[in-house]
């Protein structure tokens, strides 16, 4: 499993990003694939994770209505657009791939953001997102 992240940059609040990982070494639709993020000093949050087979999606409550996970099993490439970012989703960000199984064929993001991170999990390097005036 391999997953390289990119698109991250600086922007000023209120701005749009839109993060992409491409996944190489599995098959898109077997995995819980999304992104966490984590800030200086902070502990890992799940931001956002999607089952491409089923289409189930969830999202961290402080990103509703400004982040859309999005995936595209064809190319193997996983989205995630930003909009309206805040100086509080300054963070690195990765994506990351849990076996659907794992989860018990259920989405459930704070589940899936504790697997991504043991054994049973897969993460890229991170893309760096500042949110700055």
């Amino acid at each position: 499993v391999q997953l390289v992240e990119s698109g991250g940059g600086l922007v000023q609040p209120g701005g749009s990003l839109r993060l992409s990982c491409a996944a190489s070494g599995f098959t898109l639709d077997d995995y819980a694939i999304g992104w966490f993020r984590q800030a200086p000093g902070k502990e890992r949050e799940g931001v956002s994770c999607m089952s491409s087979s089923d289409g189930m999606i969830a999202y961290a409550d402080s990103v509703k209505g400004r982040f859309t996970i999005s995936s595209d099993s064809a190319k193997n490439m996983v989205y995630l657009q930003m909009n309206n970012l805040k100086p509080e989703d300054t963070a690195l960000y990765y994506c990351a791939a849990v076996p659907y199984f794992k989860l018990g064929y259920m989405i459930n993001l704070p589940l899936w953001v504790r697997t991504a991170g043991g054994r049973f999990g897969s993460s890229g390097q991170g893309t760096q997102v500042t949110v700055s005036s």
